[in-house]
Order: structure tokens, then C-alpha cells, then sequence
């Protein structure tokens, strides 16, 4: 930095979503690294009145930590644009988009980017009957961080029973055996291929709690499916419009070869705590966590 005022950077985090615990701890995690890059940082917990605090503060740059909906849907966003101030990761659209999933995978389809088969159904009528062939996967359209996960195998005789925080409308989609993958995409490239190994799906749990999962980076893959892999996720970075990081999560049936893989779902602002991949990525490929961050900043906007 030079002589002059270091940039004011408010991280905000927390929020009302499901995902309150996992923001508070990336906004923690980022502010610190950005201290370290030499910013002038303050934190805020988002809530109601989100927009009167930055109107009265007016920091240089917004980072968005928050995760989840409101968050990350595209709502946070628009207050940002509406105040004109500058912030961090995807736009209005491409965070309303990726965060529904079954419109995302409209947009990989026409874009050629692999997946699997899937519908909306009524709650009611996925607990009734089996809306799919087994094996299935039933969850939320609009959630992150594997909230609200329900895998029926192929052994179930019986309809899976949703809990009551389940919207009235789900997704179902048709469940890929095999290896769990993920590509982080930062700007226009695409970082590096990381395996996640759970003992079982790779849910919430697993995710954020300490030994959750084990990543092994770069996974070890055929060429060809590391190439695609890679494609894949920059090719949904940008046919959704995404700015910033994105991370594509993919399943990958090995016994299949690179036919076997299949995109999920896009994360337009990915988790950046002790046990988060995409900084794991980074730092594989050189890029040290205070850097990522300050990349991150750099690259914030408010008109796209």
C-alpha cells in the first residue's frame, strides 16, 4: 500500500439464512487476511438494517461473506447496487441464478456443460411416492451448503419423510455414484481439480466441522477428466455470469470415464473458513489466502 489512507473495506457476514455460523466464520477469516494486506476493514453482522449502516459508513468496498439466501441470492446485491457501492463476487443476476438450482442447470445444459436428471416436485408428493427410480436425491432449490440433503437409495421401499423446514417445493435429482469433485474458478481461470472424501455424503457436517472430510488436491484423475473437470467450471463461471471466485461442484462415476461426469451446482460465493476448498485451491497453485483476498477486493464492482 502506499502513503495514502489504506481503502475502507466493511466485510459483512452473519445474516439471517440457514447458513449464519458458516458466514460469520469466512467474514471472521476474511477480514483478518485483508488486515494482513493492509486494508482499514470493519466487520458487520447484516442485518435489517444493513443498507442505513453502510449508507452512514461508506466504506470503499463491500466484501460479501454472507452465505445462503438473502445472502447470496441476489438480494444482498441489490441493496450494494442500490447504494453504489462497490462489492465483492457475483452480480444481482448471477447470484439470483446459481442459487436456483434447477435454473442453473438449464443454463450448463445449453452451454454443454453435463447433467443429470432432475425435476421439481411437491413436497407432499415426494413423501407420498417415489417421484424418481431410485436411487434419488431430494433437496431444497435455493440452499447451499448441503442444507436439507435427503439421499433414497436404491433399496428403499419407502418415500423419504422431510422434515418441516423443507420448502413446499423440492428438487429431485437422479443420484451419481461415485467420487466427489471440485473446481474453483477465480476471475478467467480455473484453479485446480480437488477429490473430497467423506466416510459418507458429503453433507454440512462434513463440510464444516474439523475432519469432516479429507480433500486431496489435485485429485487424482485420468487426464481427460481433469481437463473436463476444469472446463466444465469455467464454462459455468461464465455462461451464469459470475464474477469474482465461483466453485463448481461435480460427481463422477469412474466407471463411466469422462461420460461419467456430471456438474451439480455452482457456488457464487464459496466458503472461506479453517476447512473451505477454494482457499485450499489458491494456495495450491501459489496463491496465499491474504492475496486471495485482496485479489478479491480488486475485482469488486457495483455495475455489473
Amino acid at each position: 500500500m502506499s502513503s495514502r489512507a489504506a481503502p475502507k473495506v466493511t466485510v459483512i457476514m452473519g445474516g439471517p439464512s440457514a447458513e449464519r455460523e458458516v458466514s460469520l466464520s469466512t467474514g471472521r477469516e476474511c477480514a483478518a487476511a485483508l488486515r494482513v494486506a493492509g486494508y482499514d476493514v470493519s466487520e458487520l453482522d447484516a442485518g435489517p438494517d444493513l443498507a442505513e449502516r453502510l449508507a452512514a459508513s461508506r466504506p470503499d468496498v463491500v466484501f460479501n461473506a454472507l452465505h445462503g439466501r438473502w445472502g447470496e441470492d441476489g438480494c444482498s446485491q441489490g441493496i450494494l447496487e442500490w447504494l453504489r457501492i462497490p462489492y465483492t463476487h457475483s452480480g444481482v443476476l448471477a447470484s439470483a441464478l446459481a442459487m436456483d438450482k434447477t435454473r442453473t442447470k438449464a443454463v450448463y445444459a445449453s452451454a454443454g456443460v453435463p447433467v443429470v436428471e432432475s425435476g421439481l416436485f411437491a413436497k407432499a408428493d415426494v413423501m407420498a411416492r417415489h417421484v424418481m427410480e431410485p436411487p434419488y436425491v431430494v433437496k431444497p432449490n435455493n440452499e447451499g451448503s448441503s442444507v436439507g440433503i435427503y439421499i433414497v437409495t436404491g433399496r428403499a421401499n419407502r418415500p423419504p419423510e422431510l422434515n418441516g423446514e423443507m420448502p413446499e417445493t423440492v428438487m429431485v435429482e437422479a443420484y451419481v455414484p461415485g467420487r466427489e469433485l471440485t473446481v474453483s474458478v477465480m476471475g478467467d481461470r480455473a484453479l485446480c481439480v480437488t477429490e473430497i472424501i467423506t466416510d459418507g455424503w458429503y453433507d454440512y457436517s462434513a463440510k464444516y466441522d474439523a475432519g469432516g472430510s479429507r480433500h486431496v488436491l489435485p485429485a487424482e484423475l485420468p487426464g481427460d477428466v481433469t481437463e473436463a473437470c476444469l472446463a466444465h467450471a469455467l464454462t459455468a463461471h461464465q455462461v451464469l455470469g459470475c464474477r469474482g471466485v465461483s466453485r463448481t461442484d461435480f460427481r463422477w462415476d469412474e466407471s463411466r470415464g469422462v461420460d461419467g461426469l456430471f456438474a451439480l451446482e455452482t457456488n457464487t460465493q464459496p466458503g472461506m473458513t479453517p476447512t473451505s476448498l477454494v482457499p485450499e485451491q489458491a494456495a495450491h497453485v501459489g496463491i496465499s489466502f491474504p492475496e486471495l483476498c485482496d485479489w478479491i477486493v480488486k475485482d469488486a464492482s457495483c455495475n455489473r
